[in-house]
C-alpha cells in the first residue's frame, strides 16, 4: 500500500515510513496511492466478528508492511473491554425508530478520539522500540484530541507529548483531564488564542523540516494517516450493527470541526461500504457547512471563530479537509496547491460551477449547522424521548441528522464524547448533571501542571528545543 502526498512532492512511501510524522515533506497530507476495495463477500463474512477482528479485517489492507501477527498483537492489545468498558468497544444503542447513536466514547477519555489514539500509542512504541529511536510528539487540540493523546502516550518508552491547547477555551472537564496529568512526559502549553491558532504552529513547526529532524517531531493530530485509518473501523461496525442486508445502505450523521472523523466515513464509503449519506454538522463556526453549500471554502480569523457550548468544534481551518478535496479535483496536487496557496493569500477559495464542487455533492455529503439553542433543544428531547443524556456536539450531529433522516434509511448518529465533559451545558438542558463514570468524580479538583505561552512559533520552537534530551 503506498502513501504519496496531496501536493505530489512525496515519492511513494510505506505504512511505517509515515506513521511518526504529521505533514508530508511537501506540506501534503498522506493519503493512500489506491483506496483498497471490499467486496460484499467479505461484509457478508464480517458479520459477527469482534470489534479486534474486524480492525484486523480493515486495517491489514492499510498497513501491509507489518507482520501480520504482529498487526494483530497491536490491534487486540488495543480494543479490549478493560481499556473501553464494554467488550463491544462501539455499542450501538436506539434513539427513535430507525435512528441508532454509535457509541464512540467508553475510552479513557471518554471521547471517540480514544478508538485511533490507543492504537495509535500501541503503534508508536512498537515503532520506537524496533527502531531504538525517540519522538517528541507535538499536537494542537480543542479539546478532546489533546486528553486522548497524552492518556495514550503517558509513560510510553521514547515518547515525549507536547500538547497546545487555546487558553481558558475548553471545558472544566477536559482542562483537567489534560493538566492533572503529572507523568514526567507530559507538557500542557496553553496558548493564548484559539485552536486555529495552536495548529498552525503545528503545522509551521512540520514545515521546518531540519527542526522537526533535529528535535525527532512527530504529531498525533488528525494529519496523521494512522489516526484516519483506525476511525475507519467504526463506520463497518456501525453498518454491521444495524443492518441484515449486505446491500443495504445507512447514513451517518457526524459532528465535524477539523474533518477528521468524517473523513474516515468518506474513505469507508469510498471502500464500498454502502454508505447513503454522510450528514456533516457544525455548530455556529459552519465553515464546512458553507462549502458544502455553496462551494465557497472560507477560513476565519482568530477573533471570527466563536466560543460555543461545543468547543471541539470551535475551528475554521479543517485539517483534513486537504484529503477531500485531492479526490475532488481528481488527485491533481498542482490543483490543491492552488487551491491552498489562495487560503494562504486571501483566505478563501471558490469552487463554485466546477465540476471539481460536483463531484464534491455527488460523493454523498449533505450538511447542516446547529446553535446553542438548538444543542439544548436536542438534548431534551433525546432524554425526553429515550432517557439517553448525550453532549453537546453529539447534540449538534443529530439535530442536523434528523433533518435530513429518510424514510427506510437507517440513521446512525456517531456520539462525540460523553455528557460529563460537557456538564454545564447539560445542568442547562435539563436541571441536573449527568452522571460520572467511577474514578472521574473529583477530577477538576486535581492539582495541575501547564504553561501558559503566547501564540509564538519560535518561543514554541525554543521551548521544545530546551525541553528535549
Amino acid at each position: 500500500m503506498p502513501y504519496i502526498s496531496t501536493r505530489g512532492g512525496m515519492a511513494p512511501a510505506s505504512f511505517s515510513d509515515i506513521l511518526l510524522g504529521g505533514l508530508a515533506p511537501d506540506g501534503g497530507l498522506t493519503i493512500p496511492e489506491v483506496y483498497p476495495l471490499v467486496s460484499t463477500a467479505e461484509l457478508k463474512r464480517w458479520r459477527g466478528l469482534s470489534y479486534p477482528e474486524l480492525a484486523f479485517a480493515i486495517l491489514r489492507k492499510f498497513i501491509d508492511d507489518l507482520p501480520l501477527e504482529t498487526l494483530r498483537q497491536l490491534i487486540d492489545k488495543t480494543y479490549t473491554a478493560a481499556i473501553f468498558r464494554d467488550a463491544d468497544i462501539t455499542p450501538v444503542a436506539p434513539l427513535d425508530d430507525g435512528v441508532w447513536l454509535l457509541g464512540l466514547s467508553n475510552g479513557p477519555t471518554l471521547a471517540f478520539k480514544d478508538i485511533a489514539m490507543q492504537l495509535l500509542g500501541n503503534l508508536f512504541e512498537h515503532a520506537l522500540l524496533a527502531s531504538g529511536g525517540q519522538l517528541n510528539i507535538l499536537g494542537a487540540t480543542s479539546g478532546d484530541t489533546g486528553s486522548s493523546a497524552e492518556h495514550a502516550m503517558r509513560g510510553k518508552r521514547g515518547i515525549r507529548v507536547f500538547m497546545l491547547s487555546p487558553h481558558q477555551k475548553m471545558s472544566r472537564f477536559q482542562t483537567a483531564q489534560m493538566f492533572s496529568l503529572q507523568d514526567a512526559n507530559i507538557v500542557n502549553l496553553a496558548v493564548r488564542g484559539v485552536f486555529d491558532d495552536c495548529q498552525d504552529i503545528v503545522k509551521a513547526v512540520s514545515h521546518d523540516a531540519r527542526f522537526k529532524a533535529a528535535h525527532s517531531i512527530g504529531t498525533v493530530n488528525s494529519i496523521n494517516w494512522a489516526r484516519v485509518a483506525a476511525q475507519i473501523v467504526y463506520y463497518f461496525k456501525g453498518w454491521l450493527a444495524v443492518t441484515s442486508s449486505d446491500d443495504q445502505a445507512v447514513s451517518f450523521a457526524v459532528p465535524s470541526g477539523n474533518f477528521g472523523n468524517i473523513c474516515a466515513g468518506y474513505i469507508a464509503k469510498r471502500m464500498g461500504l454502502p454508505i447513503r449519506r454522510l450528514i456533516l454538522a457544525t455548530n455556529e463556526n459552519n465553515v464546512l457547512d458553507e462549502f458544502f453549500r455553496t462551494g465557497v471554502y472560507r477560513v476565519r480569523t482568530a477573533a471570527q471563530v466563536a466560543q460555543t457550548s461545543s468547543p471541539s468544534m470551535d475551528i475554521s481551518k479543517a485539517s483534513n479537509f486537504e484529503r477531500f478535496i485531492y479526490d475532488a479535483v481528481e488527485r491533481d496536487p498542482e490543483r490543491v496547491r492552488e487551491l491552498w496557496r489562495q487560503i494562504d493569500t486571501r483566505g478563501y477559495f471558490d469552487l463554485t460551477g466546477t465540476d471539481a464542487f460536483q463531484r464534491a455533492r455527488e460523493s454523498g455529503f449533505v450538511s447542516g449547522s446547529s446553535t446553542h439553542q438548538n444543542r439544548l433543544e436536542t438534548i431534551r428531547r433525546i432524554y425526553r424521548e429515550s432517557g439517553r443524556i448525550i453532549d453537546t456536539h453529539t447534540a449538534d450531529g443529530v439535530k442536523v441528522g434528523l433533518e435530513y433522516r429518510e424514510e427506510g434509511v437507517p440513521l446512525i448518529c456517531l456520539e462525540t464524547a460523553l455528557p460529563v465533559k460537557f456538564e454545564d451545558s447539560i445542568i442547562e438542558a435539563l436541571g441536573h448533571p449527568p452522571e460520572r463514570p467511577a474514578g472521574y468524580e473529583r477530577l477538576e479538583t486535581l492539582p495541575q501542571r501547564f504553561e501558559v505561552m503566547d501564540a509564538d512559533v519560535e518561543r514554541i520552537k525554543d521551548y521544545i528545543a530546551h525541553h528535549t534530551d
